[in-house]
């Protein structure tokens, strides 16, 4: 749930910084959003959550 929730804040910060910089029109995140909320629906979804905790425990493992 943590992981999720981290997620979900860092994906929305980006979206909002390149609504706000980099010109992405409201159209454009209305897409992604619902896109992302179809796709969460989909078979391919446990496939796209599996491979996100991966990438975070990769991540994780990193020592600097």
């Amino acid at each position: 749930m943590i992981l999720s929730m981290s997620g979900v804040v860092l994906l929305g910060i980006v979206v909002f910084l390149f609504f706000r910089k980099d010109g992405l029109k409201a159209s454009h995140c209305l897409v992604s959003t619902l896109f992302g909320f179809y796709l969460a629906s989909t078979a391919i979804a446990p496939s796209i959550t599996a491979g996100g905790e991966s990438l975070a425990s990769l991540l994780g493992g990193i020592k600097f």
